[in-house]
Order: C-alpha cells, then sequence, then structure tokens
C-alpha cells in the first residue's frame, strides 16, 4: 500500500497561468474582472494560476478573498512547502501568492533522519478558530506510513498585514503509531470539523485502515490525551490496498457529510480517483451513503469521478458549499494531464449534494467585429460563448500583427450571466491603428478562441 501526493510533474514545472500579462496596452479595459457563477450552482469555470495544484484546501477569508492552499513542488522546487493561491472575483480568476516558508522545516528533516527526506509538504487543511488560523500539513516517506501531520498558526492570511507570519506549531500526530483497537494508519490528511457541541475533531488517515477521527482541542489544535486510543473509525472498505484517503467532514442542516477520495491517484489520465460521500446526524458517524450502506465496509455515495478531460478528480475539500479538488486536465495542450484547481458549488437534493458533471468545449456564439473610431474616441469589442460550465472569457492584444499576444491593461472584463463580455478601450491614441483584439472563452471542457478583430483608429 502506498499513500498518493507526490506527482512527478509537480517537480519538473514551474507555475503556468491560463493567459500570460506582458506590457499593458495603450487602452484602458472598463469593469473590474468577475466571475460568471457566484452564488449559482454548477461548475466554477476558473482562469489564471490555476496548476500545478493538488489538494486544494479552499476558505473565504472575511473581506471576501478566496484562498486555495495546496501541496508543495516535488523535489523541494520554490522550498517544497506548501502553496498559496488567491482569487478576488468569487473564484474565478486565481494569482500564485508564493509558499508558507522558503523551506521545510529543520525538525521535519530530522524526524526523518534515518531514511529518505520528505520530497514536499503535502494535503494542506486550513481551519479558522478564535481568530486563528490553523495550517495543518503532511509529511511522509513515499510508499509508507512513516509520516507526520504537523500545524502553523497565522492571525491573517493577507501576506501584506504587518502581522502576517506562519508560527511552526510543530507535531500533530505521527504514524506508525497504534489507533483505535490497535489498528495501524496513516498521519496524514488532516480535515478538521466541530461537533453539534462544540468539541474539535481532526479527520485522518490514508490507505492502512482508513480514515479515523481524533479529538483535538482548543487553543493547540492538538489532540487531547488519550486521542488516539479513543479514535473513532470513520472509513475501511476492506479491500486490498484499501484505497480511501483525504477525509473532509462538512455540517449542513442537521448532518454532517463526509467526502472522501476513493482509488487510485497520481497517474494522470490513467487516475481512476473519484469523490465519495456519506452522512450522519453525529459527527462521530456512522455515516451512511444513499443505499444505507456503512462507510466502515465499502459504503460510499460518488459524487465526482473522471469524465472526459476531468481525470481523477479528488483531494477534496468544501467551503461555503463549494466543492474544491485537483483534477488531471486532459484539456491542457501545453501539459497534458497536469493537475489542476477545480471548483464546482454544490447542489442539494433530498439532504445529498448533488455535482452537474456536464461538460460542453465553449462555442463563440458572437464573433468581435472590427471596430472604427476617431482618435480621443472609444472603442468597444464584444463577444458572446456558450458552453458547460458556463465559460469564463478573457481578451488579448496585439499591436505587432499577431506575432505576440497579451492581455489589456487595467484587468479583464467581467464574464455576464448570459455569456457575454464586452472589452472597452477608452481614449485610443494613433498609435493604436491596426491593434488586432481577440477573446477565448475557457471552461473545463476546453477552450475556444474568437476571430480576430481589428481597430482601426481615424
Amino acid at each position: 500500500m502506498s499513500p498518493r501526493k507526490p506527482l512527478a510533474a509537480l517537480g519538473a514545472f514551474a507555475i503556468s497561468a491560463a493567459l500570460a500579462v506582458a506590457a499593458p496596452a495603450s487602452g484602458a479595459v472598463a469593469g473590474p474582472p468577475g466571475g460568471t457563477t457566484a452564488g449559482a450552482p454548477g461548475g466554477i469555470s476558473v482562469v489564471g494560476d490555476t496548476s500545478p495544484v493538488h489538494d486544494p484546501a479552499l476558505t473565504i477569508d472575511d473581506d471576501g478573498t478566496w484562498w486555495v492552499y495546496s501541496t508543495g513542488l516535488l523535489n523541494r522546487e520554490n522550498g517544497g512547502t506548501v502553496q498559496m493561491w488567491s482569487s478576488h472575483d468569487d473564484g474565478t480568476t486565481w494569482a500564485y501568492e508564493g509558499t508558507v516558508w522558503d523551506e521545510i522545516p529543520a525538525w521535519i528533516d530530522e524526524h526523518f533522519s534515518d531514511g529518505a527526506l520528505p520530497d514536499n509538504l503535502w494535503a494542506p487543511e486550513i481551519y479558522e478558530h478564535d481568530g486563528t488560523y490553523y495550517l495543518y500539513y503532511s509529511a511522509s516517506r513515499f510508499g509508507t506510513n512513516n509520516s507526520l501531520t504537523a500545524l502553523a498558526t497565522n492571525t491573517t492570511l493577507d501576506p501584506d498585514d504587518p502581522d502576517y507570519e506562519w508560527v511552526d506549531q510543530g507535531p500533530v500526530i505521527t504514524s506508525p503509531a497504534p489507533i483505535e483497537d490497535g489498528k495501524t494508519f496513516n498521519a496524514i490528511d488532516a480535515g478538521i470539523v466541530t461537533g453539534d457541541d462544540g468539541t474539535p475533531y481532526m479527520a485522518i488517515g490514508s490507505h492502512w485502515y482508513g480514515i479515523f477521527l481524533v479529538e483535538i482541542s482548543w487553543p493547540s489544535g492538538k489532540p487531547v490525551e488519550g486521542a488516539l486510543e479513543n479514535a473513532v473509525h470513520l472509513v475501511d472498505r476492506f479491500a486490498p490496498g484499501n484505497r480511501v484517503e483525504a477525509p473532509y467532514i462538512y455540517e449542513r442542516g442537521g448532518w454532517y457529510y463526509l467526502f472522501a477520495s476513493f482509488d487510485a491517484c497520481c497517474a494522470g489520465a490513467d487516475s481512476t480517483y473519484k469523490v465519495v460521500v456519506g452522512r450522519s446526524r453525529s459527527v462521530t458517524g456512522p455515516y451512511l451513503d444513499k443505499e444505507g450502506r456503512n462507510m466502515v465496509g465499502g459504503g460510499g455515495t460518488v459524487l465526482l469521478e473522471s469524465n472526459g478531460p476531468v481525470a481523477g478528480p479528488g483531494g477534496q475539500s468544501v467551503h461555503d458549499g463549494v466543492l474544491a479538488f485537483h483534477y488531471y486536465d486532459g484539456a491542457n495542450e501545453e501539459i497534458p494531464y497536469f493537475p489542476t484547481l477545480g471548483l464546482h458549488r454544490m447542489a442539494w437534493e433530498d439532504g445529498w449534494p448533488v455535482v452537474d458533471q456536464t461538460l460542453a468545449v465553449p462555442s463563440i456564439s458572437a464573433e468581435p467585429d472590427d471596430v472604427e473610431v476617431a482618435a480621443g474616441g472609444r472603442a468597444v469589442f464584444r463577444t458572446q460563448a456558450a458552453g458547460t460550465p458556463r465559460p469564463v472569457i478573457t481578451w488579448e492584444v496585439s499591436d505587432d500583427g499577431g506575432a505576440t499576444w497579451r492581455a489589456p491593461s487595467g484587468g479583464q472584463p467581467a464574464t455576464r450571466g448570459d455569456g457575454s463580455s464586452v472589452l472597452t478601450l477608452r481614449g485610443v491614441t494613433p498609435d493604436l491603428d491596426g491593434l488586432r483584439v481577440r477573446a477565448t472563452a475557457q471552461n473545463a471542457a476546453g477552450r475556444t478562441t474568437t476571430e480576430e478583430a481589428t481597430l482601426t483608429v481615424r
């Protein structure tokens, strides 16, 4: 048995963006960046810095900023520590914000000094309690359950805040060690949840005997005395390899929903990872699926699985009804099946989460027209696209006859609810004569680019 996590491709590439932003054009873009699916159930199409994201932990700050923390890069690239990403438009456009630390803490290397050292830090979890952010993360000797989950704390998520500092709080839980009834487990993939009586717990585990629930306490964020011996067994497939991991428990409407990942991760197009769910009235279970099968014993209703270019979705977290996960992107033409961020605002039917996995490549329903305008005037380009999930439209301009393209200055205009987008260039100058303009509509199924339009300045 071997845990998931490190993917060889992660160490080979730096952060990739959906659009490279170069020097600004002379014209300004009207309107702030905007998402297309705020509040509506369904897939959220994402653009910007969305790869390589693995095991995303999603949270939303008080100021509305969306944050994702994810597994570090292999071979200690960029230090190998937990990566950070932010969005200011409800999860549509993402920017890479660097890593929590410049290097893996020295005490972790000391812990693993009798053999191979961890290549990177895995599977973060972010949880706020009483004004403190608790960032849990894992380190492991790959292919074994010689693992640990550790903790860092901060009072803010904003790297520009003068009080911003991730303080190392050391180890939280380690394996190999016996857990409930002498079973073995793997101390990775922490997920924090609070019971209805206010007691905090950590769900944890991968392969071996599966997933367990361990009581912790505040403000330490660490297990209470006797927590391992008194752990509750939540998920065990009773199958060779016991491929279950990445627990996340989410409370809604008096039910606790246990999300987990089943099957094989980290094999690109061949990944069979999928997200399953069960529910319970009690945080300690038992968790049953839609058919009434206990998740200790193989139960688990499939919520999200491979579909077309979306291969091996899993490693999930949930925040405010939004399911965050990674998948291997078959629509990525530059690096096929590179791990990328997926987001889906879940619908709920009969007390169960539902996702619509319908995929349709974007199609352009309205091409941008050529525009002629007097110097000092305003040039307006419009386009519209359809697709499922609803695509995001991003614009590009070229002033060298289409040899190179760049994002227009001022940011991207919003993609509207009807799938349209309007690029406005104000106060155009004679040097913009001949500027070429195009737009790309993108979703998880792929991307489609419009015909080029030309600006003529009289």
